[in-house]
């Protein structure tokens, strides 16, 4: 499986992005497509992950209530809609997959095998 990401950008405190990730390639069953960042100077975090075939989501408590993820599995693509932005979610924003065995998925960035390269998200205060 391969991933890209795509649609970061600029925007203002309060405003809001979408990103996409396209898979291509192989696909398998029993995994997590997820959403990490990383901030300069700091280590990648979690933000969000989305099961598959179920589609069970989980969110980095920071993040809940103002950024959905979700898959559309006819275009092989995923998404992050994030509104209500604020700038400490500045950073440049990796999608991930990897399949999880006895747990839907993982908070550690280590722990997923697949990566896109990174889409820079700049929220101005």
């Amino acid at each position: 499986v391969q991933l890209q990401a795509s649609g970061g950008g600029l925007v203002q405190a309060g405003g809001s992005l979408r990103l996409s990730c396209a898979a291509s390639g192989r696909t398998f069953t029993g995994y997590c497509m997820g959403w990490f960042r990383q901030a300069p100077g700091k280590e990648r975090d979690f933000v969000a992950c989305i099961t598959y075939p179920a589609g069970r989501t989980y969110y980095a408590e920071s993040v809940k209530g103002r950024f959905t993820i979700s898959r559309d599995d006819a275009k092989n693509m995923g998404y992050l809609q994030m509104n209500n932005l604020k700038p400490e979610d500045t950073g440049i924003y990796y999608c991930a997959a990897s399949p999880f065995y006895g747990k839907d998925y993982s908070k550690t960035a280590q722990e997923y095998d697949t990566w896109g390269q990174g889409t820079l998200v700049t929220v101005s205060s």
